[in-house]
């Protein structure tokens, strides 16, 4: 298999994993008897490659998958592929083939390369979200969902290109701009696909207490998201109504600043607004603009603050003779609680930015002490709480005993209600893309939105798609969303919307757990093994993914499909993989494999021409500092890359990629290697390096557990550098037996072709996890410093828990200590028990 003076990976790797598919050694079994355990990283993307931050994020789950697998349970470690999306339209429309052909090659090739790392993966479930077989069971799903009354439609607002006529996400919206067109962005109102997940915000929030598993920042991003808030829902009585409307309702967090109040905003899709512009050009001339950039909250935030003065005005609540002018403002949104909001300058930074542009009054009502009460307002608003000041009969109350009072107020007059609110919306589902799932949908003239009959699932996307031109391809085909209405017969149309990503996504690790044909999971199988055990990804999905596979779970939960609130018991995400990036002279990127170092300078292998290096940043196929595992591979194979993944930096923080640390893993490789192959059979015991090999059982064992990979690698290395030390003997051997099992998770191919040199039967992955003594980790041994007037003099080796006297003894029967006495008997003798003993002379 290999050469015995130099492991060669070349030959092993490929043996080893063939033996394991050959053996199906890791061909999950629902089955067995034994405990189960579901190990799984978050399923790629396949863009075409994968690079080394792919490597370590796999590398981290395949070692828990072996590691369990050794302690004689049954895994479940699948691996399949988020395929949809819109990348593969965006590179199918450049290369002018279909995304279906460009995925479903780029799956081939990763999967050889995730193959060629040894991962120990059960390919029999592999799965791909664009496969019919795959979304027809999400279509289904969405039905029942549907059924459930937890799918609605309703008109919302969108980023549209005006160019490309299409729906763009908020990442897609670059500086106000169409990230391809480069065109404007306008908001605009369009028929979408929402999923109730506001019906499970507070269950979701709850549910966040019982993750004691997962990282305490991605609970915490979960909650802000979730964004539970106390307040006060009231509404603010127009002067003169409009529109047949003669009341605003707001929602405010900060009931006890009300008496701080300089104007109302409303959106600018307001339908008071709307009621304005239809009468007021200037009005409908400001709605039109502020229909101009994006709609995500972040980008609202970001915008200059800008209103319109409307006539109208309404009276405080508490006290009618106060009117408050009506602003349409462009950074509030209809989309987010009210479409409302009263402005309190002096106390929130958005509203201090307006009222200053306006000349509005700024009025301070909360202060550090009542004595305060009349300090102007500084350059920012004062968003601390405080004591209320300015404010009638709410003077000198804390913040939360004000607000408590003027809820009790406006409940007992009848003017407003203490509610409860989330940040939360409703899941926007609706993609106006080719590459998704069909949204299972007809709309009838007659009978309106009616489901496919589940006999007719899966709705599948046509192949003779045109991707070229403006809009929706699936709105343009000319058969396919021509269909009978399943209710009355009569022509209809197919929902030609597909559905986010994002719900891909939200189920799969079911369909892994249980994959019948006929239905999307059996539940009695999904049951044997969810929740997933331990769940690994970036935590750029801490929010948006990991909520929506929890919203999944619970609606199934409440269908009745699944006995299971929470999908996944732990959860870690790592960090990135990084490289330096390089810039040309156009300010294009270059690949690591394009530049070269001369001197202090980088340069361009080809041309020579000069390289402006920037920073180190996560790998990104963007920004082209990946780095291809293929090279590496070949050179190094697959156990140095795995090791370097591992050992060079705490799994949850960032790692440089550098030659240096893949090359100091191929040397351990071979370290490990000539120890094997140089193991003889001898006799005797080495109780030293019996201690340190259950030592290193234990810390390796507590280490995979907490998922601290480079502290198991440090203590192979510390293993492998006292067997190297050690004399000939059967602990020796043991050891290096020992040192072979325990680097088996890490470096497997490695591992097997260790045990089979040292003439073990069977694989090692089918060997039992090696376990530790207790009484073996305790030294028997104590290192004592020996002093002489305060001044260390030697060291001893005693036995531990040495009485007094035979300290002392052993102590002055030192050679230093008798020279520093000279013949002189000490005068006090000190012993500090299994740690010093101090010598006054």
């Amino acid at each position: 298999m290999t050469d015995n003076g130099r492991f060669d990976p070349t030959v092993a790797d490929r043996y080893w994993q063939e033996r394991w598919d050959e053996e199906d050694c890791f061909v999950a079994n629902s089955g067995s008897d034994k405990p189960k355990t579901y190990v799984l990283e978050m399923f790629p993307y396949p863009s075409g490659r994968i690079h080394m931050g792919h490597v370590r994020n796999y590398t981290m789950g395949d070692v828990i998958a072996r590691y369990r697998r050794m302690q004689g349970f049954e895994v479940l470690h699948p691996m399949g592929w988020d395929a949809f999306g819109m990348p593969a339209e965006n590179a199918a429309i450049e290369r002018k083939v279909h995304p279906g052909e460009w995925t479903r090659a780029n799956i081939g090739a990763m999967r050889d390369q995730l193959k060629r790392l040894g991962f120990a993966l059960d390919w029999s479930r592999e799965l791909a979200t664009c496969d019919p077989a795959y979304y027809g069971h999400e279509q289904a799903l969405f039905l029942d969902l549907f059924d459930a009354g937890l799918v609605y439609r309703k008109e919302s607002e969108v980023n549209w290109d005006p160019v490309d006529m299409t729906v763009l996400a908020n990442e897609q919206v670059i500086d106000g701009c169409g990230w391809r067109s480069g065109a404007p962005v306008e908001r605009k109102r369009l028929n979408q696909w929402f999923l109730k997940i506001t019906q499970f915000a507070e269950e979701l929030l709850e549910g966040l207490g019982s993750l004691d598993q997962w990282p305490e920042k991605v609970r915490t991003m979960q909650a802000n998201w979730i964004g539970r808030s106390e307040g006060l829902r009231f509404a603010f009585r127009l002067v003169e109504p409009a529109a047949g409307v003669d009341r605003i309702e707001v929602f405010t967090t900060r009931p006890d600043t009300l008496f701080g109040a300089s104007f109302l905003a409303i959106a600018a899709d307001h339908p008071i607004a709307l009621s304005v512009a239809e009468s007021d050009a200037e009005a409908a001339a400001f709605i039109a603009e502020c229909k101009k950039g994006g709609t995500s909250a972040a980008e609202i935030e970001a915008v200059e603050k800008k209103g319109f003065k409307t006539r109208l005005e309404v009276a405080h609540p508490l006290d009618p003779n106060w009117r408050l002018p009506v602003y349409i403002a462009n950074f509030v949104l209809m989309e987010y609680g009210t479409g409302a909001l009263f402005g309190v300058p002096a106390h929130d930074q958005r509203d201090f930015e307006f009222a200053t542009r306006y000349q509005l009054p700024i009025k301070r009502v909360v202060a550090p002490s009542a004595e305060q009460a009349s300090e102007p307002v500084g350059a920012e608003a004062d968003m601390a709480p405080g004591i209320t000041v300015n404010s009638q009969f709410l003077d000198g109350l804390p913040t939360a005993e004000a607000s408590a009072e003027v809820i009790r107020r406006a409940e007992i007059a009848g003017w407003g209600e203490g509610t409860i609110q989330y940040r939360l919306r409703d899941w926007g589902v609706s993609r106006q893309r080719y590459w998704g799932t069909p949204i299972p949908i007809i709309h009838c003239g007659t009978c309106g939105a009616v489901p496919v009959p589940r006999e007719q699932l899966p709705v599948v996307l046509p192949e003779d798609i045109s991707l070229a031109g403006a809009g929706n391809p699936l709105d343009r085909h000319p058969t396919w969303k021509h269909v009978a209405c399943p209710k009355c017969g009569g022509a209809a149309q197919r929902e030609t919307d597909t559905l986010d990503t994002f719900v891909d996504s939200s189920w799969y690790f079911i369909r892994f757990a249980s994959q019948p044909a006929d239905r999307p999971f059996d539940p009695v199988e999904a049951a044997e093994w969810l929740p997933v055990a331990q769940y690994i990804g970036g935590v750029e999905h801490a929010i948006l993914h990991l909520l929506y596979a929890r919203f999944w779970t619970r609606a199934l939960q409440h269908l009745g499909q699944l006995n299971l609130a929470e999908p996944f018991r732990g959860l870690f995400t790592q960090g990135m993989v990084t490289h330096l990036t390089y810039r040309a002279g156009d300010g294009s990127w270059l690949s690591p494999g394009e530049v070269d170092r001369d001197g202090d300078d980088w340069v361009q292998i080809e041309g020579g021409h000069p390289v402006t290096p920037g920073r180190v940043e996560k790998m990104s196929k963007s920004k082209r500092n990946t780095i291809d595992p293929e090279p590496i591979l070949a050179r190094y194979g697959a156990d140095a890359a795995r090791w370097f993944m591992l050992s060079d930096s705490p799994p949850e923080r960032d790692l440089e990629w550098s030659e240096a640390g893949i090359e100091g893993a191929a040397r351990f490789v071979q370290r490990v290697w000539r120890l094997t192959i140089g193991a003889t059979t001898d006799q005797g015991e080495d109780e030293a390096l019996q201690r340190k090999m259950h030592r290193a059982i234990a810390g390796v064992s507590e280490a995979i557990e907490g998922l601290q990979f480079n502290k198991a690698i440090a203590l192979l290395y510390e293993l492998t550098s006292a067997i190297e030390k050690s004399k000939p003997s059967a602990t020796r051997l043991e050891a290096i037996c020992t040192l072979v099992k325990l680097i088996a998770p890490m470096a497997p191919h490695l591992a097997e072709e260790c045990w089979s040199a040292l003439g073990e039967r069977g694989l090692v992955i089918d060997v039992a996890w090696p376990v530790h003594d207790p009484a073996l980790l305790v030294d028997d041994q104590v290192t004592v410093a020996i002093q002489v007037n305060g001044k260390l003099r030697d060291t001893l080796t005693l036995a531990r828990g040495i009485d007094r006297a035979a300290a002392e003894q052993a102590a002055l029967a030192s050679d230093k200590v008798q020279r520093q006495l000279g013949g002189a008997a000490p005068r006090k003798v000190i012993v500090v028990p299994d740690r010093l003993v101090n010598i006054v002379a």
